[in-house]
């Protein structure tokens, strides 16, 4: 297969969470690199991977994640590596929207494992 290049505009998109944006650049077995945005004030559930690594990258705003007992800040151009088995969650605790890479290792296809919804 010929080498195809990806961006927003042609990449497949979905909804997730409280209006955030999803662009799947890259789907397979071994790989998922996608584009994600989040709106000020949205978060994510928290969850685990049994078998994906993920590494989060932050290209516009700042993220605020929770992984296990601790809250991590990142601004742009920072990036995060969290192992499977890490309980973990993305915030947007700001008032900017937030523009971030997440690539995963293997898909995160079928290994996303719902903890609670972490209302606060």
């Amino acid at each position: 297969m010929l080498a195809m290049i990806t961006d927003k505009e042609n990449a497949p998109h979905y909804f997730w969470g409280e209006k955030c944006d999803n662009w799947v650049l890259a789907d397979t077995d071994g790989l998922s690199v996608k584009y994600e945005s989040m709106p000020y004030g949205t978060k994510e559930k928290l969850h685990y991977h049994l078998n994906a690594q993920q590494y989060f990258f932050i290209l516009k705003g700042s993220a605020t994640f929770y992984i296990e007992d601790q809250k991590v800040v990142l601004s742009q151009q920072q990036g995060l590596l969290i192992n499977p088995g890490m309980k973990h969650f993305i915030a947007n605790e700001t008032d900017q929207k937030l523009d971030f890479l997440v690539i995963s290792q293997p898909s995160t296809n079928n290994d996303r494992i719902i903890i609670n919804d972490n209302e606060q």
